[in-house]
């Protein structure tokens, strides 16, 4: 596991966006843990999260040209790339997010900055069903540019409807690269390292694992 990694899960423990116990998801399914990442709510960890995204976007060497972020959780999550490229690398990224619904007076339309063009690289938070990235990745077609990848803070890395996961059933569908600053395989790494954490804690964690798990 890289530095920025457990870096980034320790921030998720401290700020309580990362939290272990008994939470009933959308799906119904019954998970030992949960991520929220509207917890990340003050100006320095969302600074930090985008330095945590550009170091994931880094090591995994993605070709893109301008940055997207679906509405809403993506709007602050692609600004804190965008200004971690211009700050630390030197590189004055265009980027551009959704609204919800057109906006018919003023400049009007559904998308708000710059245009989509050319490999655009879409950041989001937790893919879960997959259905927001899915709007993202149509609006990218239909403006006539490239899906360059797409990047989440958290793989939940469990089943979907089938036998893949929401980010495998990407992949493979769009073939291109889903990457994400943590998965469950590093957060369960980083409990066993972690002294902090009870063995029930993890063994219920590795128990949802091996049932939802892909």
């Amino acid at each position: 596991m890289h530095a920025y990694q457990k870096e980034f899960i320790q921030l998720a423990l401290s700020h309580q966006v990362l939290k272990f116990g008994q939470f009933t998801l959308k799906s119904g399914r019954n998970s030992p843990y949960f991520f929220n990442m509207g917890l990340f709510n003050r100006g320095q960890s969302l600074s930090l999260l985008g330095e945590y995204y550009l170091q994931t976007i880094q090591h995994a060497r993605i070709d893109f040209t301008q940055l997207f972020g679906p509405a809403y959780k993506g709007i602050p999550l692609v600004s804190s790339v965008a200004i971690a490229y211009a700050r630390l690398a030197a590189t004055d990224l265009p980027y551009s997010f959704n609204r919800k619904e057109a906006k018919a007076h003023g400049e009007g339309g559904l998308i708000v900055g710059a245009p989509l063009s050319g490999r655009v690289l879409i950041i989001d938070d937790v893919m879960t069903a997959g259905t927001a990235v899915r709007e993202a990745i149509q609006w990218v077609a239909d403006a006539g540019a490239q899906l360059a990848g797409i990047v989440v803070a958290l793989d939940r890395q469990e089943k979907g409807l089938g036998s893949l996961s929401a980010v495998q059933e990407i992949q493979q569908h769009y073939q291109v690269p889903v990457e994400s600053i943590i998965n469950l395989e590093n957060l369960i790494d980083y409990m066993r390292e972690d002294k902090q954490f009870s063995q029930t804690v993890l063994s219920d964690l590795l128990l949802y694992r091996e049932q939802y798990g892909v």
